[in-house]
């Protein structure tokens, strides 16, 4: 049965769970193994701290997750396709796990999120960019 989803546990289940999925993603999984270089042992927290700061306001996240994918983006092009592709394994992620105010914003803000990544890797692109 779904639940809400109402704590970093429910974070660390989520995030844990996607990336499980996203590794084996024929489209994009790639990324994740083989073009970025990470301890997942120690960026999963960083991931936790984030979600729990966009969901629920604990502001445990600090960093910059535009510029890191901007420099991604720089070693290996990220089409809209690809955060297509991430929305659809998060949302999956969510619907299959969650339901409720809160799953439904995780999902609203992974789009948001879509929409200003893919913008402001445009903007990268202009010789005035200021990061």
């Amino acid at each position: 049965m779904k639940k809400e989803l109402a704590t970093r546990e429910d974070i660390e289940f989520l995030v844990h769970e996607f990336y499980q999925i996203v590794f084996k993603d024929e489209l994009i999984g790639y990324i994740f193994t083989e073009v970025v270089e990470v301890d997942w042992e120690a960026h999963f927290p960083v991931m936790y701290d984030f979600w729990e700061s966009v969901l629920f306001g604990t502001g445990s996240y600090r960093g910059n997750p535009m510029l890191k994918h901007i420099d991604l983006n720089r070693i290996e092009a990220l089409p809209e396709a690809y955060f297509d592709r991430w929305i659809e394994q998060w949302e999956n992620a969510v619907t299959t796990h969650f339901q409720g105010v809160k799953a439904e914003e995780a999902i609203a803000k992974a789009k948001s999120m879509k929409a200003l990544m893919l913008y402001k890797i445009a903007q990268s692109n202009n010789p005035n960019f200021i990061q």
